[in-house]
C-alpha cells in the first residue's frame, strides 16, 4: 500500500518562553499536522545567539504528555551527546509518557551525527571530525536497538528510528542498514541522486529501500522545500512526509497552512 502524505513541524525551541512553546505545540495539533518536531541544540541557530534555549528531551516528553495524536521526535538528536543505553531508556520512557491510556506511544527516535561546533565546545563535548561524529553515530544505533529490546517495561511500539543526513559514503549506509525513516534536505535533483545512492546501499545489506519512509522540509537556516507545487515533485521520487520549520517569536505557519490543505486536497 502507498504510504500517506504527512505533514509535520519542526517547532525551534528558541526565543521564547515554554509556555509559548507548549501553545505553539497545541495549536499544531490542532490545525492537523501529522508530526511535531523539536531539535538537538543548547543555543539559538537563528537570530540573537544568547537568546533563549530549551534542552531537546525534556521538551519532548512535555510534548508527550500535552498531546494525543501527533507522532513527535527530535529532528535529531546528536548521537555524540547521549550514552547511547541511555537515549534508548529515555525514547522507551517518553513512548511510554505519549501512550497515555491508548497503550501505543508517538515517540520517533531521530538520530544524527551533530553539526554545531558552539554546541559542542560549551557542553564539553570532543567535536572531532566529521568523520569522528559519522563513526559515533554508526556505533550508536545497534545498542540503541539492543537497550531497546531489553528494557522492562519494554516500549508500546517498534520505535521509528529516523536518520537524518544525506552523506554518501557513510550516512545513507546507516540509512540503509537502520533506519525506518530518513529525513535529508536538498533539491529534486539533488535528492533524486540521494535515493539511487541509497538504494545501493540497500541492495549491499539486503535491504527494500521501499521498507524506509522518504522525509524532507524546510529548515529554520533557509534550506529545503516548503511549498506544495515543489512537494508534488518530491512525490514522485518517493517522498511522503513533509517537515516545516517554524521558530518563535513569529511562528510563521503559512508554508505549513498550505502544505496542510495541499495534504487534504490530494486525499479528498
Amino acid at each position: 500500500m502507498p504510504r500517506p502524505i504527512r505533514i509535520g513541524v519542526q517547532i525551534a525551541p528558541q526565543h521564547a518562553s515554554y509556555p509559548v512553546l507548549r501553545d505553539a505545540v497545541r495549536r499544531m495539533e490542532d490545525l492537523g499536522v501529522d508530526l511535531v518536531m523539536g531539535w538537538d541544540h543548547f543555543f539559538p541557530l537563528t537570530g540573537d545567539a544568547e537568546g533563549a534555549h530549551f534542552e531537546a528531551f525534556t521538551v519532548l516528553a512535555a510534548i508527550a504528555e500535552q498531546t494525543s495524536r501527533v507522532e513527535f521526535g527530535p529532528l535529531v538528536a546528536a548521537t555524540p551527546f547521549r550514552n547511547p543505553d541511555l537515549v534508548a531508556d529515555m525514547a522507551r520512557t517518553i513512548d511510554h509518557i505519549s501512550a497515555h491510556d491508548t497503550g501505543t506511544g508517538r515517540f520517533i527516535l531521530g538520530l544524527g551525527a551533530g553539526w554545531n561546533e558552539r554546541d559542542f565546545a560549551e557542553y564539553g563535548y570532543d567535536f572531532g571530525t566529521v568523520g569522528s561524529r559519522m563513526t559515533t553515530l554508526e556505533q550508536a544505533v545497534p545498542p540503541i536497538r539492543r537497550r531497546l529490546g531489553r528494557l522492562n517495561p519494554a516500549p508500546t511500539r517498534s520505535i521509528p528510528i529516523l536518520i537524518g543526513g544525506g552523506g554518501e559514503r557513510r550516512t545513507l549506509r546507516v540509512v540503509a542498514e537502520h533506519a525506518d525513516i530518513w529525513h535529508a534536505f536538498g533539491d529534486v535533483d539533488t535528492l533524486a541522486h540521494k535515493i539511487a545512492v541509497l538504494e545501493e546501499h540497500c541492495r549491499a545489506v539486503g535491504r527494500d529501500p521501499r521498507e524506509i519512509e522518504y522525509s524532507t522540509g524546510t529548515s529554520v537556516r533557509g534550506l529545503g522545500v516548503g511549498d506544495a507545487a515543489t512537494a508534488e515533485r518530491f512525490v514522485e521520487l518517493g517522498f511522503t512526509t513533509f517537515v516545516v520549520a517554524i521558530t518563535p517569536p513569529e511562528l510563521d505557519d503559512t508554508a505549513l497552512r498550505a502544505l496542510l490543505r495541499w495534504r487534504d486536497q490530494r486525499g479528498a
